[in-house]
């Protein structure tokens, strides 16, 4: 079906308050102006009406992209059918023209969210009457439960629109309406997943990765920077830099002088300092993580309880509940899982036997005893290297 533009929904936006809704309505079109224009799309204009957005374009590239914009509920390619029912059901039946063939079924969906004063009925009687006569040669039938082929007919006060199709879109809050997130990355699948999904709840993300040379190698870093890419093409118009953190040391000298049981549970801990440092100075709101309760030694209940003692700073576990096999599907359907799965050194560091039963008493005597962890974070943060994506 030829179109001559894209209507765009959103949901969540829609039930906030009304300058509230005004906001992100305004960031989530600054968001799919970014979007288009990173990729080369070509569009007239972008209109707004409540609950509804117009981008003029008749480039079909346009319709993933805008499936791709955070906050994105739904997209339709749609053709402009003037103002009134009586228009729109020419267009209806120069669609159905196009695409219903002999015999086929057919329905028109009818909605009305205009001045108009007709009932859904009634523009689905009018459109359909018109359908029927335009192509009444191919004997067509009304099937309104099982049709093969679906028009919608929309009014509303900007006008009449006519499409067959609904691409459904990410969904989510716009990218930016609620601030910075830390994201802890270390270039395998769940990281890279949790830190996606925060930025579908609206989170601009400040990527951290732990290097921890000698004990793995630069394979494992540049695959964490791809994941991070990958990242970046689904936020154009929103800068992303990553911080790559000097850990190797400061687990170097746990494994001399500390409890070996505990590598995994003090190298956490530590990273959650760390990462607050970082967040405290990019003003952002919060760390989050790739943690999956029970996935490996550094994610049991006991040993997530001692890993964040004393932190003092919100931790998000956006993959908390989830398996293996769901976080997958997620890596799968956002373009990661192929990235995370490349070939790279594994942490050489990780003890035979680590503490899945770790107590925080433990980690109490580490700090107060063994090591002084404001400076482990103030080395790590001094030689920090900064990489802009």
């Amino acid at each position: 079906m030829d179109f001559d533009l894209i209507i765009v929904r959103y949901g969540e936006i829609g039930i906030k308050s009304e300058p509230i809704r005004r906001k992100y309505e305004n960031l989530l079109v600054k968001n799919i102006r970014a979007m288009l224009a990173a990729n080369g799309i070509d569009f007239e204009d972008i209109a707004r009406e409540r609950g509804r957005i117009y981008v003029k374009t008749k480039d079909e590239g346009a319709i993933q992209l805008l499936s791709k914009v955070f906050g994105v509920v739904s997209c339709s390619p749609a053709i402009s059918a003037g103002s009134t029912v009586e228009e729109a059901a020419k267009f209806a039946a120069d669609v159905a023209r196009n695409i219903v063939k002999d015999g086929e079924s057919f329905a028109i969906v009818p909605r009305n969210a205009s001045y108009q004063k007709l009932t859904p009925m009634e523009i689905g009687r009018i459109c359909g009457d018109a359908v029927l006569e335009a192509i009444r040669e191919r004997k067509p039938h009304v099937d309104l439960r099982n049709a093969k082929h679906r028009i919608h007919v929309e009014l509303r006060d900007s006008g009449a629109y006519v499409f067959t199709d609904i691409v459904p879109g990410v969904g989510g809050m716009p990218l930016g309406s609620q601030g910075k997130m830390v994201a802890m990355v270390s270039g395998g699948i769940d990281s890279p997943v949790a830190a996606w999904l925060m930025m579908k709840r609206g989170c601009e993300i400040v990527p951290v990765f732990f290097h921890n040379a000698p004990y793995f190698d630069d394979t494992t870093m540049e695959r964490a920077l791809n994941t991070l890419k990958k990242l970046k093409e689904w936020c154009p118009g929103h800068e992303m830099k990553a911080y790559i953190m000097p850990h190797g040391r400061n687990l170097q000298a746990f494994l001399e002088k500390g409890n070996q049981k505990y590598t995994c549970v003090f190298c956490k801990h530590l990273m959650y300092k760390v990462s607050r440092a970082i967040a405290e100075k990019e003003g952002a709101h919060g760390i989050v993580t790739g943690s999956s309760l029970g996935q490996v030694a550094s994610q049991t209940s006991d040993n997530m309880l001692a890993e964040a003692y004393d932190v003092d700073f919100p931790v998000y576990h956006p993959l908390i509940g989830l398996d293996k096999e769901e976080i997958v599907g997620i890596s799968k359907r956002i373009g990661l899982f192929d990235i995370s799965i490349q070939k790279a050194a594994g942490c050489r560091a990780v003890p035979k036997h680590p503490s899945i039963h770790g107590r925080r008493e433990e980690v109490i005597r580490m700090e107060r005893e063994q090591f002084d962890f404001d400076e482990l974070v103030a080395l790590e943060v001094e030689n920090a290297k900064e990489v802009t994506l």
